[in-house]
């Protein structure tokens, strides 16, 4: 059974590609598709990029950030080149949400650009 969280990033994949593509980006070309991690442990969320590092993917380098409340994150992203297919993308989602998991850091879900 789906959790619901995943589901929920899966919907959001949906939409998001639905949009894109009304919108008119080029659904020939790959995206670069931006999947976001925080956490308020520092520790944790540079192990996971560590891990994601070691995992061969393209990780940024982490980055403290400020919420609306006034809380301090580090955060940092994966980067992937992908095309605009919702499989695919929920394949990474799944994968993504997993690391964040096992690393006890947030996966603030994924988004990406308008390709003409």
């Amino acid at each position: 059974m789906i959790e619901q969280e995943l589901q929920e990033l899966f919907d959001y994949t949906n939409t998001l590609i639905e949009e894109l593509v009304e919108d008119g980006t080029n659904e020939e070309v790959h995206h670069t598709i931006e999947h976001h991690f925080s956490s308020v442990d520092f520790n944790a969320l540079e192990q996971a990029a560590v891990t994601a590092f070691k995992m061969g993917l393209e990780v940024d380098e982490p980055e403290e950030a400020e919420l609306e409340d006034g809380t301090k994150v580090f955060a940092f992203d994966i980067i992937t080149e992908q095309a605009l297919e919702v499989e695919i993308i929920n394949d990474e989602v799944k994968a993504m949400y997993e690391l964040a998991k096992k690393s006890k850091i947030d996966y603030d879900g994924w988004g990406t650009y308008f390709e003409e």
